[in-house]
């Protein structure tokens, strides 16, 4: 009976099998002529976005519609390609598209297990699923899905499909592709990967979502394990190379930047440049723009604006949580709680949105979305006393929602606050116009508005060295005496007030040499200068630097700086005293390739001394320059100092109330401004100035820039003398011949200083100012010279 029985069931096996053979016969034979063309592989063009880079390499910005990074596959090192195959396909290498062993023994399991928990999809039909198919659950598709493997196995070799993998596949967090994924996860690009590291991303194919090591680090981890067991299995290593893998400590980066150095704002300048010139193509294309940052000065910028910003916010005091919750006694429930108020708020800088557990004079205890409690105490509590103890009406409660931070080499946690003040620092060299730093504001997934280049602001005092340098065109020197006294403007002079100017410490010294009012930024002898040069002649004159005379009104108020500039328009002209005189125009994109390396555009810069024009006499420069270094070493900028250089010359800036603080400052060979200010302009508040507020992110930036670096002065140009002067009348002193001797000797002349002058009058090659005082348009010839008082 049993033999019978026996018989009947192989009978009816292999019926099904001829009818099932027959019937798959004739879908293939229905299907395989409708198959897709193979040209998306033949020639697989993928959507590579554009990619910023800094010129030393690092990695500044991603825009596209998918996070890609091509790599051939000649370039893929072994553990990763063999880490794919022990996940995904053991017999990539044998079979012809479908594993037969492979679809056998997932139909088992499922059998046994009674649902279709296991798949038998090969690398090449995920290759087929991923360029032509779409993930539905049906038999056709299904299929479709085989049919089109073996079409592809006879079409390409196993290195190219295995490439196409690579490229193609999706693996959680925008990224495709097993290169743009170790940049993600890991932050930096295959080839500097670990063996741990290959196994963690050839686990994600699987269920990306699920197996994110960013999201659920437990399970990725088993994932990993599980990965590095199948290579062992299939002696790809041994196991105490496995063993290895296991133990290393894996470190996710879990920041949503995905950068090398936070650029957003140079990097959207980029992004628009060239979408005006490409059009939507760039998001697709692989696009490579390399810039003129330079990664150590740009993460020198981003840390010095953060600091700035910070020790305002530390001057001017707590303002307070963000917002209030309730916290339940329950744990549970009090997590949920903090989950809930902390989900909708993103990290900002180095800044943690977290709740207050507990808070008093001693101790802040908080929460941060992830669950953990960080403690606040020390010193790091005095800037938010009043509020932790409660004085003055402010209470720091629990479930207070606020911001902290880690600071130090040893991090210690700080109670924080997002600042409303905001700052822009913007670097170049002066001898070529290169950018090569820039931060437009404090976040610029906060507010993309670009300080650097679009916030036209009063410049204040930094503004005066161009009417002081159009002074010289008119005779001025450094020794001219100016009388620093009380002055009333008419409302016709004034540009429709009547106004009474005054130096920022409200007093007035006399007569003063013009080099020392610089020094000490007077406001009365500033005005006075533009008094005396004509400020139509002023106002044509600040042409040569890049200004627009639009923006400054023929006013004596234009000497205090009250027209408008931005941050880097204000660079490039400080950079015309730096290189000697020449009109540099500034420029942030170097070079741009398309994805196969092939070069599509090169910029072609100035250069001082080059094809650059001269702007202004190479003495006028120089003077002005001795003037601005006396500002960084006795003068409102003395702070400089303690960057130990002699090669430092600026100036500091600050407008009325202190709506805008400024410093800019320069070395023969870069150029930086630093601003502070709030978006709707406002007093930054008593005692804010330019060498409280601007100098010290300057100082910071440069700290850092210069170290290492060899000073560089200035060499004096032909036509400029250095005369002996008494400091207090500008007038000469003797001392050549015997008669200076003599003094020298009797210590006449102890209190004598050298001066420097123009040889002779006017300068050479200088293009006359286009307007007269009464702006009727004739030609303006500079006064009479005053070499030597």
């Amino acid at each position: 009976m049993f033999s019978k029985w026996w018989h009947y069931a192989l009978a009816l096996f292999i019926s099904l099998g001829v009818v099932g053979t027959a019937l798959a016969g004739l879908a293939a034979a229905l299907i395989y002529p409708n198959l897709p063309p193979l040209e998306a592989l033949t020639d697989y063009k993928p959507k590579l976005p554009l990619r910023i880079f800094t010129a030393d390499g690092a990695l500044i910005g991603e825009f596209g519609e998918e996070r890609r990074a091509f790599i051939a596959i000649d370039k893929v090192p072994a553990y990763m390609k063999q880490a794919i195959i022990a996940a995904e396909d053991e017999r990539f290498y044998s079979h012809g598209g479908v594993d037969t062993l492979g679809v056998l023994r997932a139909a088992g399991s499922n059998l046994l297990s009674g649902g279709a928990k296991e798949g038998a999809s090969t690398i090449t039909m995920q290759v087929a699923r991923n360029f032509f198919l779409s993930n539905e659950k049906t038999l056709t598709r299904k299929l479709s899905e085989a049919m089109l493997a073996m079409k592809i196995e006879h079409n390409l070799s196993k290195d190219k499909i295995l490439e196409l993998y690579i490229n193609q596949i999706y693996l959680g967090q925008r990224a495709y592709g097993f290169e743009a994924a170790a940049r993600t996860y890991f932050g930096k690009p295959m080839r500097d990967l670990s063996l741990a590291e290959f196994a963690m991303l050839a686990g994600l194919p699987k269920a990306p979502s699920r197996y994110n090591p960013v999201v659920n680090f437990p399970r990725a981890k088993a994932r990993q394990e599980y990965v590095l067991g199948r290579m062992r299995t299939l002696k790809f290593i041994d196991q105490p190379t496995r063993q290895a893998a296991v133990d290393q400590k894996l470190v996710i980066r879990q920041a949503r930047r995905h950068t090398d150095v936070p650029a957003d704002y140079a990097a959207e300048m980029v992004r628009q440049a060239l979408f005006e010139k490409y059009g939507e193509s760039i998001y697709s294309s692989g696009y490579k723009a390399v810039t003129t940052l330079r990664r150590a000065q740009q993460a020198a910028a981003n840390r010095s604006v953060w600091q700035g910003i910070a020790d305002y916010d530390l001057r001017h005091g707590y303002r307070g949580p963000e917002k209030q919750i309730g916290l339940p006694a329950d744990k549970t429930q009090r997590d949920a709680a903090i989950t809930q108020a902390l989900g909708d708020l993103a990290p900002v800088s180095d800044m943690y949105p977290a709740v207050v557990l507990s808070a008093n004079a001693k101790l802040i205890r908080a929460q941060l979305d992830d669950g953990k409690v960080v403690d606040i105490s020390g010193n790091s509590l005095k800037w938010v006393a009043n509020w932790a103890t409660g004085k003055k009406g402010r209470q720091l409660a629990p479930g207070a929602v606020v911001r902290v931070q880690a600071v130090g080499a040893k991090p210690q946690w700080r109670l924080a606050q997002l600042p409303e003040v905001e700052a822009a620092l913007v670097a170049l060299d002066p001898n070529d116009g290169a950018i090569t730093a820039l931060v437009g504001g404090f976040d610029f997934n906060r507010n993309k508005f670009n300080r650097a280049t679009q916030a036209w602001r009063q410049p204040g005092s930094s503004f005066k060295p161009f009417i002081y340098s159009a002074a010289l065109e008119k005779g001025y020197t450094p020794a001219t005496i100016i009388d620093d006294a009380p002055l009333t403007l008419s409302a016709e002079e004034a540009g429709g007030t009547a106004w009474e100017p005054q130096n920022y410490d409200g007093s007035a010294s006399g007569p003063v040499r013009m080099r020392t009012a610089l020094t000490k930024s007077l406001n009365l002898v500033s005005v006075r200068i533009l008094q005396g040069i004509g400020p139509y002649y002023a106002r044509d004159y600040i042409r040569r630097f890049g200004f627009d005379p639009a923006r400054h009104p023929p006013y004596l108020t234009m000497a205090l700086g009250a027209g408008g500039v931005t941050p880097l328009q204000l660079a490039a002209a400080y950079g015309v005293f730096a290189n000697g005189g020449y009109g540099v125009k500034p420029y942030l994109i170097d070079k741009v390739y398309d994805k196969d390396g092939r070069l599509l555009m090169q910029a072609s810069p100035q250069q001082a001394g080059g094809n650059a024009p001269r702007v202004i006499d190479p003495r006028n420069a120089w003077l002005m320059t001795s003037m601005m270094q006396d500002v960084t070493r006795s003068g409102t900028a003395a702070r400089a100092g303690q960057l130990g250089r002699s090669d430092l010359a600026g100036k500091t800036g600050t407008t009325n109330d202190a709506r805008d603080t400024w410093f800019a400052g320069y070395t023969p060979d870069l150029v930086a401004i630093a601003w502070m200010g709030y978006d709707q302009p406002r007093s930054l508040g008593h005692r804010e100035t330019g060498a409280q507020s601007a100098l010290p992110i300057w100082i910071n930036f440069m700290d850092t820039t210069l170290k290492g670096v060899p000073q560089r002065g200035w060499p004096m140009p032909a036509g400029i003398i250095s005369v002996k002067i008494d400091p207090a009348t500008g007038t000469r002193l003797p001392d050549t011949g015997l008669e200076g001797l003599l003094n020298d000797l009797l210590g006449n002349n102890a209190a004598g200083m050298v001066e420097h002058f123009y040889q002779e009058f006017p300068p050479p090659d200088v293009p006359e100012a286009s307007w007269d005082d009464a702006g009727t348009g004739t030609s303006l010839q500079p006064a009479a010279p005053a070499l030597l008082p």
